[in-house]
Formats: C-alpha cells, structure tokens, sequence
C-alpha cells in the first residue's frame, strides 16, 4: 500500500503543476535554443554538441556560480568562432549553395516566447532505410518512407542563478514509427503509455517520453518525474544525434527512460556529479517487479578539450532483473574540426537472455564547414557470447539553420548471423531529413 501510495502521489504532483502552468499561460513559445557546443562541457555530453553544424555565439560562455557564490564570465574557449563568424564556411560551403547565413542564421520557430519563459517546440523526422536493422528500423518497415518521429515539447526551463532557487518543467509527447522504442516499455501493460491504446497500425503511434518538474539554483538541479536517462552518448530524440542510425549498445545495452528523482550538482566549471533513485529501467509512472535502482555517476573535463563521463545503474531494473550497468564515454575535440569519441558500456543482469553485454563505439566526426560534417561509427556488441560488428559511414549536411539531411551506409556483420535478417552480414543504405520548428 505504501508504494502506490508514493507512485500516486507523484502523478498526482506532476500532474498538478503541469495543470496549473499550462492554465496560466497562452499557448506560445520558440524551439530549443541552440546549445552550447564546447566538448569539455560535462553537461553537454550526453547531447553530442562536440560537433557543430552552426556558428556557435563568439561570446565566452556564461559561468555557473562557483563555489564561493561569485557570478560572473569565465574565460576559455569561445566555441571555435571565427572573425568572420562564418567558423570557416567558406567557398565549399558557397559552392554547394549554402552561405554561411544559410545554416548558421536564426532558425525559423512555430511559436514565440511567452512572458512566463515557456516555450514549444519540436521536430519532424522523415527516413529511409534499405534493409532492417533489428534496432529502431524493425522487420517490415524498411524499404518505405517513415515519419520516424514527430515530436512537440512543452518547457519552462529552471534556470536558477547563484543560489537562488527556479523552477521549470517539460513535457514531450510523439508520434511516428519510433514510437515503440520511446514508449515506456518497462511498465506493466495498460499503464502511461504502453500498451495503452496508443499503437497504430504500420508500427506507428505515440509516446510521451518525458513528463517533469524541477529546482534548479545554479549549481543544483533536481529534477522529478519521468525523463531520459543520462546513460550513454547516442539519445532518443533525432536533434541529438549526429547519423540517422543508432549503435547496438544504444538500442540493447542502456535505457532510454526513467521515472524518480535526478540530483545533478557542479563541483566546479569542470566537474558535475550526478545521483538518483528510479523505479528502474523505461517506466512510465510505473513499477515493474519491485523496480529500484540507483542512477548517477560523475562527468569531468580532462585538459581544455576533453571530457570523461562515467554513469551508472544498480539494483533492481524491472523487466531486465536485478544487475549492474556503466556507460564510459571518453571526448575529445582534437583539434578546432575533428572530434573523437570514444565509448564503453557493460551490462550484467539476472535477465534472461540479456545476462552480460559489452559494447565499445569509437566516433570520429569532421567539421568539414559551418553546414556539412563528416562521420564514422565504428562498434563492437557482444550479448551471452555472441558479437556483433558495425561500421557506419555518414555526412550531415544542412541547406538552412531548420532542416539537416543525413545520408549514411552502415555495413553490419555476425560470425553467428545474429543480425535480423538472419544473415551474417548486410549493408543497409539510410537516410533521413529533420526540420525543427
């Protein structure tokens, strides 16, 4: 009794606040600002903003309060600016069509700001791939056009300064073929948006991802709800990502959602350490086999340019058991161009089936200009003893600051043939177009 009495309490509360803002204000707002795309950012890493399809602000970067309460700007690295705030565009870029304005300009937004700081936002995601992959792109959806995600967000962000206490919340809901992977899958049936009524035929349907208030002072943030998980490089929402596909560890080894409570502190401008409790791995609300979990970790810059990020999951994880994971993420801007990354995940659960995983992805990302940038993912995935291999070859291209197009080749192969066509190996040409608004 007392552990849905606390489950409902919390739908209660963030239902309440959201009721009670969404009441207040008129129904406006602008799309997500552009981030900031320093590499040694520890809260950025888990975005890939290491690479840049735009002219960052040639501005230094506001600081946080320190920790001895002082506000100010620090120093350091304006984002690879250029004098000409064209960051190096230049004629390849002129020749293919696209000035510098062209993708670099303000982007185009649906809706403007209220005077309550909310805004919404969101993205609308069209791919193709030529053969399945077992991942995002399931059996019977390839070989089609699929409106992959189209995605709206609502959001008041906390932005609480030199310990003075905000507070903000978000919500996000989505509909496409991707649908299946954002819903909440952890959950017992019938419970938010799982198997709720919310499927479609084709694979299509909705989710709602993330539904959250929080507190925020500065250095301190806590966030309450349901919300994605910190858990490895590549994210859910396609504006975070730099290909059109995704690596096995993303899609196998981590989760994609949590329901609880999120604590993200700065120890300094270079470190953030993060802990929490959740009701294990992709729930909505919801509680599967006594799930209870804790999630945090550290991420800390190493030098001026680079970034480690170690986060991890304990306990009881729901429908994949009791268990242990950790995610690694290693990244460096090399130089003023190219990014490497570098990323390790384990797994090991009581789950049957999934019992021990090990991944490690090396990214490799080349600013060829302000709207074009080129890319390589190599992986290795292996589960109960079986590997898996990929590599993908990609380019990122952008005609305007709203809409990128992202062409790839992703060569995938299995001693075992363990890939979803049953074969042991196969290329998969795939492509994609995001326009945010």
């Amino acid at each position: 009794m007392a552990k849905w009495n606390w489950l409902q309490g919390l739908r209660c509360c963030i239902a309440g606040a959201a009721v009670a803002l969404v009441s207040s204000v008129a129904v406006a707002g602008d799309a997500t600002p552009i981030p900031d795309t320093a590499v040694a950012n520890p809260d950025k890493v888990f975005q890939q903003t290491s690479y840049k399809l735009f002219d960052a602000s040639c501005e230094a970067p506001a600081a946080k309060c320190g920790t001895n309460g002082a506000c100010g700007s620090k120093s350091g690295s304006n984002g690879g600016c250029k004098s000409d705030g064209c960051n190096g565009a230049g004629s390849f870029a002129e020749s293919l069509g696209m000035g510098c304005s062209d993708c670099t300009g303000d982007p185009w937004k649906l809706f403007g700001t209220t005077d309550r700081g909310v805004e919404i936002g969101g993205h609308a995601q069209l791919g193709y791939d030529s053969e399945p992959d077992g991942l995002f792109t399931a059996p019977g959806q390839e070989d089609r056009l699929n409106l992959n995600q189209l995605w709206f967000y609502m959001e008041k962000a906390a932005a609480g300064e030199c310990g003075e206490w905000d507070w903000g919340f978000r919500v996000d809901a989505m509909y496409g073929t991707d649908s299946g992977d954002t819903q909440a899958f952890g959950n017992n049936a019938g419970r938010w948006d799982f198997q709720n009524g919310f499927d479609h035929g084709g694979g299509y349907g909705f989710a709602f991802p993330q539904a959250y208030v929080e507190l925020d002072n500065g250095d301190t943030n806590v966030k309450l709800g349901h919300f994605y998980t910190i858990v490895g490089y590549e994210v859910v929402p396609a504006t975070g990502n730099f290909f059109f596909s995704h690596a096995f560890t993303m899609y196998n080894s981590e989760p994609f959602t949590h329901t609880g409570a999120l604590i993200s502190h700065s120890v300094s401008d270079d470190t953030t350490l993060y802990g929490g409790w959740t009701l294990g791995w992709d729930t909505g609300f919801d509680q599967v086999s006594g799930g209870s979990n804790f999630l945090g970790g550290i991420s800390t810059a190493v030098g001026d340019n680079a970034t480690v990020t170690y986060i991890a999951t304990f306990g009881d994880f729901g429908v994949r058991e009791e268990g242990y994971s950790h995610s690694v993420v290693f990244d460096v801007a090399v130089n003023d161009k190219l990014n490497y990354v570098l990323q390790s995940d384990l797994v090991d659960t009581n789950a049957a089936g999934g019992n021990d995983q090990v991944g490690l992805n090396n990214y490799l990302i080349y600013q060829v200009s302000d709207c074009v940038a080129a890319g390589t993912r190599m992986e290795w995935w292996k589960s109960d003893g079986v590997s898996t291999y990929g590599a993908t070859f990609g380019v990122n291209v952008k005609p305007s600051a709203n809409l990128t197009i992202r062409p790839e080749v992703r060569h995938l192969w299995s001693p075992a043939g363990a890939l979803a066509t049953g074969n042991q190996d196969e290329t998969i040409f795939g492509v994609d177009a995001i326009f945010t608004f």
